[in-house]
């Protein structure tokens, strides 16, 4: 019989460090809501130590190694997981294109498990990164898959602490399409307690039960949650405006028919105005000038996107101590 997912098939070494690192209840870290909120606000505030002291974490996981598994190509997750694991003492090994192609997924799974202390994996289908998790006694980090991105939501709610301080009855306007990005911002954003807005397209908006996930963390918190289509109103007063490409990896064959459906939906300077006169501005990156955002407003005063790129490296250092360490 298969395991069921978390279940241990065998220990995973582990090596003893700092005893004062908190730690991660769940084996894996597939979607945002694995977290509870104790251990997200412990993840953030591990970030800001090891961002402000790396030299104090430099050797915390000497002797692991993770897998990176990537169907998509990456720079930012790549690079940064790969630094972070080797700025933490570890190391890393990577393998490209398509996981079970040449095998079945469970044995990938089982043989990656039995080498490394956890796999990361960037896939196309969030389903590819569940099987991982059944099949691995190791834990299983989420790099992005078609459903969720939630370790760039970690970093990006850790660059918006930066900025914008306490997000309690602060707002981020979305704009764009409702895409994975889109689904971990909003759980991430509303749990604490940040208002979340999104202007897509018809037939764009966030999955339903993405939605109603939304609103029972919303309902919890007491942030509003507003999806609609018209992305004037979602920018009204916004403390931080978001968006992401068009056309996803994947979606190429649908890039034609989405610049028409999006085209009202750029995040211009007259967009950007809309925004609270200290509104900064996010992108996950890559960006596609000229499609959902100008030059212009990447290269504005106001505009975080760099920050963004570094946090990712930090955030993904506190997530790996607190999983493996």
């Amino acid at each position: 019989m298969p395991p069921t997912a978390g279940t241990s098939l065998k220990p995973v070494k582990r090596m003893p460090v700092q005893k004062t690192l908190p730690k991660i209840g769940v084996s894996d870290f597939i979607r945002d809501l694995d977290l509870s909120q104790d251990e997200l606000l412990a993840l953030l505030d591990l970030t800001q130590q090891v961002k402000a002291n790396p030299a104090r974490f430099a050797k915390a996981l000497s002797g692991r190694y993770l897998s990176l598994l990537f169907e998509k190509p990456s720079l930012r997750t790549r690079i940064t997981f790969e630094l972070a694991i080797k700025q933490l003492g570890g190391d890393a090994v990577l393998s490209t294109g398509p996981i079970s192609d040449r095998e079945p997924l469970k044995d990938v799974a089982r043989n990656l498990d039995r080498w490394t202390n956890a796999i990361v994996a960037r896939t196309f289908s969030h389903q590819t990164i569940e099987d991982l998790a059944h099949w691995s006694s190791a834990p299983v980090i989420n790099a992005l898959s078609d459903r969720f991105h939630p370790c760039q939501a970690l970093a990006d709610i850790f660059t918006l602490q930066e900025k914008l301080d306490d997000l309690r009855d602060r707002k981020l306007a979305f704009i764009g399409d409702g895409n994975n990005v889109a689904n971990s911002l909003m759980l991430t954003t509303l749990r604490m307690g940040m208002n979340f807005s999104i202007a897509t397209p018809r037939g764009y908006e966030p999955d339903a039960e993405i939605i109603a996930q939304g609103e029972a963390l919303a309902a919890i918190s007491g942030a509003k949650l507003v999806i609609t289509n018209n992305p004037a109103e979602a920018v009204q007063d916004a403390h931080a405006v978001y968006t992401d490409v068009w056309t996803s990896m994947g979606q190429e064959n649908e890039k034609r028919k989405r610049l028409s459906d999006f085209a009202k939906y750029q995040v211009n300077q007259a967009l950007f105005a809309k925004a609270s006169a200290d509104a900064v501005f996010l992108h996950c990156l890559p960006a596609k000038r000229g499609e959902e955002v100008t030059d212009e407003v990447m290269e504005c005063p106001r505009s975080v996107v760099f920050d963004q790129a570094e946090n990712r490296l930090h955030a993904q250092k506190a997530l790996l101590l607190m999983l493996i360490g």
